[in-house]
């Protein structure tokens, strides 16, 4: 096949979009496929042997750190060019917009999928009067598509009472290997907690809409270190809150790896995940996992089992839970073991395998391809 992806967000940012987008490339390059990327300029010119043009982009006034892509004719041009058999949408908002347009220009199917809670990130900024507007606006993208994916069940749930059509459940895989209980390290933990506190990690982007603040809940819990993995807008005003917190910044590779597998605890304040990798990779490292009740945390924790889930408008709640598992280290083993187990079938190759399945039944749903054959995970 031939594969245009249009992505919200590709490296040098690093999210679950862009993880997401990267392991697609990995694999269609993999078992043979063509692609190209559309993202937002700045970024590399080529990924997994694809090329990667880059689009207009702004920096958005909130968020400096983060390129919001800007409507492009180059789009309709490069897919001109490029000619491929499917769109792939990731995360569509204001680029994926241009690139569903022209996609109806050129005939060409579209599979968008839905990964940011755009309406719940405007709200953690003030705007929530933007709701009813995105809503719209997402409603005119994936009502063109000819299916919409939804990482997680209350993701699909919320999109089908706000009327997104032809839609379908596509979660995300983990890297087993890197993410595994075996990378604990007794040396970072001693450099890290060298009190031999209980290690109390979050891991993600430091910003107001992963609700972050409510991390001094738990910073202040006796016998806990905090250890905050991530960088964001919200780093310098989380460092006075919770001055006593140990701040990594961004890790990526070995080092991520390393510092989850050695946390005990992983907490996630986070209240509008539409997945959250985050927590998947916590519980691949045999990580118990403490997280709000809603969203993609919904799916991923086995209540009791995997870690503990609490009410998303309860901070209060988070601190029991937490505490719960700071004092019960039976509890932390037991749940440590279930959570590696519970992942154990979530591999990038399967996870991908199944998306194109999705491009196959949606190409010859459209008619474009009637000679696609998937075998044995393969495309």
């Amino acid at each position: 096949m031939r594969v245009a992806v249009i992505s919200e967000s590709f490296l040098p940012q690093v999210n679950g979009v862009t993880n997401s987008v990267c392991r697609l490339l990995d694999h269609l390059a993999v078992n043979g496929h063509e692609a190209l990327v559309m993202a937002p300029d700045p970024g590399p010119a080529s990924y997994a042997g694809f090329p990667v043009v880059a689009t207009p982009a702004l920096a958005l006034p909130f968020y400096r750190d983060f390129r919001a892509g800007l409507p492009s004719r180059l789009v309709l041009r490069t897919l001109q060019r490029f000619r491929p058999d499917i769109i792939h949408l990731a995360s569509p908002a204001v680029l994926g917009a241009s690139g569903i347009r022209a996609a109806g220009r050129l005939g060409i199917p579209v599979v968008a999928v839905f990964q940011t809670d755009l309406v719940g990130f405007a709200r953690q900024y003030g705007l929530r009067v933007a709701g009813p507007f995105i809503w719209r606006r997402l409603r005119a993208i994936h009502g063109a598509a000819a299916r919409t994916l939804a990482p997680s069940s209350a993701t699909l749930n919320e999109l089908r009472a706000n009327g997104i059509p032809r839609l379908a459940r596509w979660g995300r895989g983990v890297d087993l290997t890197g993410f595994h209980p075996g990378r604990r390290s007794d040396t970072l933990r001693r450099e890290l907690a060298p009190g031999g506190e209980v290690v109390v990690g979050y891991v993600g982007r430091v910003a107001a809409d992963k609700r972050v603040h409510l991390l001094a809940g738990v910073a202040d819990i006796p016998g806990v270190q905090l250890v905050v993995v991530g960088d964001g807008p919200a780093r310098e005003a989380l460092g006075k809150l919770i001055p006593r917190a140990v701040f990594t910044g961004l890790r990526t590779g070995p080092e991520l790896h390393e510092l989850v597998a050695s946390f005990d605890v992983f907490v996630h304040p986070g209240g509008n995940e539409t997945f959250s990798q985050a927590v998947q990779e916590s519980l691949a490292s045999g990580v118990p996992v403490v997280a709000a009740a809603a969203g993609g945390p919904l799916d991923l924790v086995r209540d009791g089992r995997t870690g503990l889930l609490y009410q998303a408008d309860e901070p209060a709640a988070m601190r029991d839970a937490v505490e719960r598992l700071v004092a019960d280290a039976d509890a932390r083993r037991r749940m440590g073991e279930a959570a590696r187990a519970s992942v154990e079938d979530r591999t990038w190759n399967a996870v991908c395998a199944e998306l194109l399945t999705h491009y196959r039944e949606v190409l010859l749903e459209s008619g474009v391809r009637d000679d696609l054959v998937l075998t044995d995970g393969q495309g």
